[in-house]
């Protein structure tokens, strides 16, 4: 018998096709679903989620698998499902609504729309029973009350417009205008992180706990720019942790999205290309600056976890995520019998895992490293890992989204080529130049314009404002990392396009939205660092790093423009904006400029292995810039803001000079 299916069937998001064989009759996003609601008068129940998201699955469990829940909606509304991951645009202004309306957000989102898109009604997760009683008082109000549901998607759209303003606007009274420019800045949002940090198990306020990484890597810069202990102590006590927590895979390597509780002990069990992404290159920075070889361990093991199966895609680049559940079962994949370990991978290793006959989860064992003890394993425990890395291979998977974003694989491409370059690992560097090559090829159209989600050969959706801002990142750290000139050429195309289609001079910021995409009721603007650094702080962090490079000061100018904007925001508050506080330090302190002229590895190795956060480096095949212009070959120059010492022939020679600008 063959399943039924509905519009979902057909589309690229393996989130959207898990829902085609749903009673419902889902809509993907576009014109035709508003059409719909218009003709038939109805309002639209917009659905918001992604595959690796557990509540998600639940409800579709308990409501959108239902003969009766779906009944009613495909009679009262027009139902559409979207994947935030997909969408971020979509995903933004309706979350905008949802917290404005209730106080908090989260998936699966769902929104009540009007057929002209403005959201009346708004939540989060609904148990059967709640949602059929929604539907119920939705469906009465929309013939009974109608001008009420108008009243409110009026005052829910006007809400949702204010997201459209840069955040400074509401601190222009409380913040210092000029705060970008405060060499203090980074000093102060030290503090500020400070005040929030766990002293007993690392990372910033009560369960659930997110890695953070926008904020750990400004602790670095902070602890290692101002050579302060006590920053780096939280840095340290909070790497430390979350390596030795549950969160942390100890057989494959890589993170869970988030610890529910203050101990990092017990994941919510989803891993996501980008949290690991940007954890690799924390620890990377982290290993650099101390020289801890623990934290090198954490880098390895956590790309190679992304450059393993399922994650990478043979030919192609990174799936988005592995799901949290197994068999319909949240953490099965990972958990053990300590009888089981025992059996296959010995006592010692058991002990090592701190696995124990009662568990330390629901009467099974989360593999933790008790007491922080080191990650570095005796031959023994790295046999019995091995054995249980294989036995857990023959269990059944979590489900993968296999949809490659352009967004997280840059930022894989970021991780991967800073830590080949620093580590000295050339499979690193080939990994990153493969999948930056297959994104050049595969998820750009003709005309140059970069497109967001490639899934099974079929590209779709027009790339947004964090996807160009990524594949600037990615590409200029490309380039510094093998000297390919194509890289720095990729790089300035991708800024070129990020600057002419994102760049609102009006809102003095990057939008998520091109100017070409699709209107909806609100244009969202992304400022605000979480877990994913915003679209303006990967943005004038590239562009002032390319316009160091290339010495093109029209990448720097939309940076000043927007941190002076932002600049009473970043005083008031600046453990919200910690990445615009990076780019901020950036431009005020200034860069060092490193050139390297002919074949001299040995040169480029000192810079590359070294924590450098303002500095950038030239060599191997030129380009169009002038740190370029009088070099002599076999040399290496540093310049401060373009002012250079005595050209250093040796490595040696070089390391001391870096020295005396990064001690």
């Amino acid at each position: 018998m063959v399943t039924p299916t509905n519009r979902l069937a057909q589309e690229t998001s393996p989130y959207l096709r898990q829902h085609a064989g749903n009673p419902v009759d889902w809509y993907p996003w576009g014109d035709e679903a508003f059409e719909a609601a218009k003709s038939r008068d109805v309002p639209v129940l917009l659905s918001v989620g992604y595959s690796a998201c557990h509540w998600c699955h639940v409800m579709a469990h308990e409501c959108f698998e239902a003969a009766e829940v779906a009944e009613v909606m495909n009679r009262g509304f027009v139902n559409v499902k979207v994947d935030r991951e997909e969408r971020p645009d979509v995903d933004s202004v309706y979350m905008e609504a949802v917290q404005a309306a209730t106080g908090s957000g989260g998936w699966p989102m769902t929104v009540l729309l009007m057929p002209d898109g403005r959201p009346f009604h708004g939540g989060t997760y609904f148990p059967r029973p709640q949602f059929l009683d929604l539907l119920d008082r939705i469906g009465t109000m929309w013939h009974e009350r109608r001008a009420d549901l108008e009243t409110a998607a009026d005052q829910l759209a006007a809400a949702v417009r204010t997201g459209g303003a840069l955040p400074s606007q509401g601190w222009a009274s409380k913040g210092d205008p000029a705060a970008h420019l405060s060499p203090d800045l980074l000093a102060a949002t030290g503090d500020a992180l400070l005040s929030r940090f766990d002293p007993d198990w690392g990372g910033f306020g009560r369960a659930p706990k997110f890695p953070q990484p926008p904020m750990l890597e400004t602790l670095l810069h902070a602890a290692v720019s101002t050579g302060r202990p006590d920053l780096m102590a939280a840095l340290t006590t909070t790497l430390d942790a979350m390596a030795s927590g549950g969160i942390y895979d100890h057989l494959a390597g890589g993170f869970a999205r988030y610890s529910t509780d203050r101990r990092w002990l017990v994941p919510h069990f989803e891993k996501m290309l980008y949290d690991n992404a940007l954890l690799a290159r924390v620890y990377l920075h982290a290993y650099q600056a101390t020289g801890l070889v623990r934290w090198r361990q954490v880098v390895e093991e956590t790309l190679g976890y992304l450059m393993a199966a399922p994650m990478r895609v043979p030919g192609a680049g990174f799936c988005s995520a592995e799901d949290a559940d197994s068999e319909g079962v949240e953490g099965k994949f990972y958990v053990w019998g300590r009888s089981e370990v025992v059996e296959v991978a010995g006592a010692v290793t058991a002990d090592w895992y701190g696995v124990s006959d009662d568990g330390n989860w629901e009467g099974t064992n989360i593999l933790t490293r008790p007491g922080r003890g080191p990650l570095e394993r005796p031959p023994e425990v790295e046999a019995g890992r091995r054995a249980l890395l294989a036995q857990r291979g023959r269990r059944v998977r979590p489900g993968l989204d296999d949809k490659v974003l352009t967004e997280w694989n840059a930022m894989a491409v970021a991780a991967l080529a800073e830590s080949g370059a620093a580590l000295g690992r050339s499979d690193l560097l080939a990994a990153a130049e493969e999948v930056a090559e297959f994104l050049s090829s595969s998820l750009r159209r003709a005309d140059g314009r970069w497109l967001r989600s490639w899934q099974a050969g079929r590209a779709r959706h027009l790339a947004y404002g964090s996807d160009y801002a990524w594949l600037v990142e990615a590409f200029t750290r490309l380039a510094e990392a093998t000297g390919r000139r194509r890289w720095m050429d990729q790089a300035v195309v991708a800024a070129d396009g990020l600057v002419d289609l994102f760049w609102d001079d009006r809102v003095a910021a990057f939008k998520t939205a091109g100017r070409d995409g699709e209107a909806l009721i609100a244009s969202p603007v992304d400022t605000h660092d979480g877990a994913l650094p915003s679209t303006n702080s990967v943005a004038a962090v590239g562009l002032a790093r390319l316009s160091a490079l290339t010495g093109r000061t029209a990448y720097r100018q939309p940076v000043e423009t927007l941190l002076e904007a932002m600049g009473p925001a970043l005083g008031a508050a600046p453990v919200a904006f910690t990445g615009l506080v990076g780019a901020a330090h950036l431009l005020s302190s200034g860069f060092t400029e490193v050139v390297i002229v002919g074949e001299r590895p040995d040169l480029v190795s000192v810079v590359t292995s070294r924590y450098l956060p303002d500095a950038v480096v030239a060599w191997g095949e030129r380009y169009d810039s002038p740190l370029w212009e009088g070099r002599s070959d076999q040399q290496a120059y540093v310049c401060r803001n373009y002012a250079c010492q005595w050209p250093a022939r040796e490595p040696g020679e070089l390391a001391a000079q870096l020295g005396t600008i990064h001690p």
